[in-house]
């Protein structure tokens, strides 16, 4: 049998083509993917040489469908399931697992398990994901879509819960695209008494509004670190979170941010790419700087029971829904700051 997929052949090369559906493991099975989100990070995968001429191959890690086929030795699941498949995998093993920073997990095999392949009809999950946790029962009264939020809801909801965002901080989020927003829904939940949201898309900054942003700057038409100042009376933010893949940001986060506050390293940069710090300003100011990627298995359940309850809205941040055959116009979408989030159909 035949599914189709988006491969990807190199730099901005992404081909949707009719490929062999996946045989299912013994232990494991096949899942129907209903609704598979754009990520960030996928976009600059697909764009970048990310393979390094290991080509072609399946990105996506945002999935959820439902149980199409299992094995003969899967006894978890059956039929008809509806799943969401948290991408991380951890051994719980580690002195990292055990420390409760599975995020970190050092077992390089089970870690190895962590899933893309979501830009497709179907896709395997092994017995050896299924044993290793991560797997989440979406209720019937949840779609599909508003499911797939759980993905990359969880990193933000791991990040802020990890320095404490809460009343009465003012927080700086610098990157108002997909994961900026989500930060900014999120800290109002929390409590936060302000939030200041900074970028250089001016349509990114009036879509932000929608999710308690309190102030945006426009950092393209004016100075971001004195406009910071302005808003705080001179006193600097709290917290500042650089959310954005440019080591600029970075650079400025620390002037942004009052004495004995805290920066958040969030977006990644270039590999191999190196920030230039004021070392004295965060030294005689007594800065933290905190980095952060992943999340715990914890964090990621929990995560995922916010994205799919009525306190968090959905339907506010899924702007475009596309077939996957128009994957190419949701990545530009994206760039552009036209989307906030969009999520693809492989069965349209």
């Amino acid at each position: 049998m035949k599914m189709k997929a988006a491969l990807m052949y190199g730099p901005n090369d992404i081909r949707v083509e009719e490929i062999d559906k996946p045989e299912c493991p013994k232990d494991g099975l096949i899942l129907k993917i209903m609704a598979v989100g754009l990520c960030g990070s996928d976009i600059r995968n697909l764009t970048s040489d990310s393979r390094k001429g290991n080509y072609p191959f399946i990105y996506g890690h945002e999935i959820v469908g439902f149980v199409d086929e299992t094995g003969p030795e899967e006894t978890k699941y059956k039929v008809g399931d509806r799943l969401f498949l948290f991408p991380g995998t951890y051994c719980m093993e580690c002195d990292e697992c055990i420390s409760g920073h599975s995020e970190n997990c050092s077992n390089k095999e089970v870690s190895s398990l962590a899933g893309t392949g979501g830009f497709a009809q179907f896709a395997v999950v092994t017995g050896e994901k299924i044993r290793r946790g991560g797997i989440y029962e979406i209720p019937d009264d949840v779609t599909f879509e508003a499911a797939s939020l759980g993905e990359p809801l969880t990193s933000v909801f791991a990040c802020l819960e990890n320095v404490n965002v809460s009343y009465p901080d003012t927080l700086v989020i610098i990157g108002a695209g997909p994961i900026g927003c989500f930060m900014a829904q999120l800290a109002k939940i929390r409590g936060a008494q302000r939030v200041i949201m900074i970028d250089i898309n001016e349509n990114r900054l009036e879509m932000a509004k929608q999710f308690g942003v309190d102030d945006v700057i426009n950092s393209s038409t004016e100075d971001p670190i004195q406009a910071v100042f302005a808003l705080t009376g001179g006193k600097g933010a709290d917290k500042v979170i650089s959310a954005t893949p440019v080591n600029a940001t970075q650079t400025q986060s620390i002037h942004m941010v009052k004495k004995g506050g805290l920066v958040v390293f969030f977006g990644g940069v270039p590999k191999g790419s190196m920030t230039e710090l004021d070392c004295n300003l965060i030294h005689y100011n007594n800065i933290w700087i905190k980095g952060h990627f992943g999340a715990s298995y914890s964090q990621s359940k929990r995560a995922y029971e916010l994205a799919i309850s009525p306190q968090f809205p959905t339907e506010k941040f899924i702007t475009h829904i596309l077939p996957l055959d128009k994957i190419n116009e949701g990545i530009q979408l994206t760039k552009t700051g036209d989307a906030i989030k969009v999520v693809l159909h492989p069965w349209d």
